[in-house]
């Protein structure tokens, strides 16, 4: 028998039996689709979040209260609240003296707060913070004043709309001077910062955030005296490190901690932040590649099902082709290759279902949402869906192949 004839036969046999080779080649267009759209949905979202951290620069290290291992989140990540970061330990920083390697520095305290304009209500993200919040996030204004000095501890209640919070409260109405109420108290909108182009994802969350005076929002909106964290800027980012070095000494001395076993804040710099959120995000994202994949596996038993009756069906075949001398071993290819080109045609069709899917993910996420969303369909996740594609049709269709070459001529020529 020549080399090809077992794949015209299986050609055949598909062919004639169309509509229950679209059903079983089913399950792995769905399968290879969902798996190309999450590694496609997962990239984008990891390059988003990863474009938006390093945007604020690469010359900041955040103090964040409560321990956590170097390559770890902080605990305020896991939703800890601790409660050790003071204000005093901000000023202390902003010492030139403790951190000579100190340009300028922000301290933080947010909670979620009601906030009301001409009776509608809406949930907001309220931040307390220092007057130079603009220069450490590297954030502009579109409209108005930010904070000075003296609103740090004035109890000033002024506020500074992100983006997002005024296009909510005010739409395309002018938002300077009017009064607004932060849990039942009023302030007065003095400076709109502008749109950095995401919403959700801005900087410091200040797209649709409030900003106001740090004391206000401590003692009048939030109650509580501790802070959120602590961002400083260092004039050179080659002294990272030694600014680093410095704030933890700073620290230990404010907090009276002899052992730094014992120290109760973190101390991280950009660069940390970004590998930390990137391996964050890859386990989310092969979590969820791992939850895709099972969609293939359940397309592969669908396989072995057809097959293993379509074996069945065909025993008087088979029978009647090793009478005339067919082998074993090419009754059992023809059976292989008829599952590997159902699962192949499956995995290509599931390629450009899953990329155009993707696609049309990545538009309404950029068009609809605000954000800065990219289309990322990588050639790795393409080669992998047809790598493991031809595989399971290949795993999946080794058992029915087998049961087909094991058939005995005679007893196949008298089954009815």
């Amino acid at each position: 028998m020549r080399v090809l004839d077992p794949v015209k036969i299986s050609y055949r046999n598909l062919v004639a039996n169309k509509f229950r080779s679209f059903l079983t080649v089913l399950g792995i267009i769905i399968g290879v689709a969902s798996v190309i759209v999450i590694m496609a949905i997962g990239s984008s979202a990891q390059t988003l979040i990863l474009d938006q951290v390093s945007g604020i620069g690469s010359n900041l290290v955040g103090v964040l209260p409560g321990a956590s291992d170097e390559k770890g989140p902080p605990a305020q990540a896991l939703g800890i609240i601790i409660t050790t970061l003071k204000y005093e330990d901000f000023l202390a920083l902003m010492d030139k003296k403790n951190v000579p390697e100190v340009e300028t520095g922000c301290a933080y305290a947010q909670g979620v707060q009601t906030v009301s304009y001409q009776k509608n209500d809406f949930s907001f993200s309220v931040m307390g913070v220092t007057h130079d919040y603009i220069n450490v996030e590297n954030v502009e204004l579109e409209q108005g004043r930010f904070f000075v000095p003296e609103d740090d501890v004035s109890l000033s209640r002024i506020v500074v709309l992100g983006a997002g919070a005024k296009k909510d409260l005010f739409g395309i109405d002018d938002a300077l001077n009017k009064k607004i109420k932060v849990k039942d108290e009023n302030f007065t909108v003095v400076g709109v910062l502008k749109d950095k182009g995401s919403a959700g994802f801005g900087v410091g969350g200040s797209s649709d955030a409030i900003m106001m005076p740090l004391k206000t929002a401590q003692k009048i909106i939030l109650g509580i005296d501790h802070l959120s964290y602590i961002r400083l800027k260092i004039a050179n980012p080659d002294e990272i490190a030694a600014a680093k070095e410095d704030v933890a000494k700073t620290m230990r001395i404010q907090h009276d901690i002899k052992n730094p076993k014992d120290d109760d804040f973190s101390v991280r710099d950009t660069a940390s932040a970004l590998k930390i959120i990137s391996n964050i995000t890859d386990i989310l994202k092969y979590f969820l590649l791992s939850v895709g994949s099972i969609s293939l596996l359940v397309g592969g038993v669908g396989i072995m099902n057809i097959m293993l009756i379509s074996v069945n069906q065909r025993i008087r075949e088979v029978g009647l082709r090793k009478a005339v001398g067919a082998k074993n071993g090419t009754i059992m290819l023809q059976f292989l290759i008829e599952s590997a080109t159902i699962t192949l045609a499956g995995g290509i069709i599931g390629i450009v279902l899953g990329i155009a899917l993707a696609f049309i993910i990545s538009t309404v996420v950029t068009n609809f949402m605000g954000y800065d969303w990219q289309f990322i369909v990588s050639g790795q996740s393409v080669l992998v869906a047809t790598s493991v594609s031809i595989a399971i049709g290949f795993i999946f269709g080794l058992y029915p192949a087998r049961k087909a070459a094991k058939i005995s001529p005679m007893e196949a020529l008298r089954y009815e």
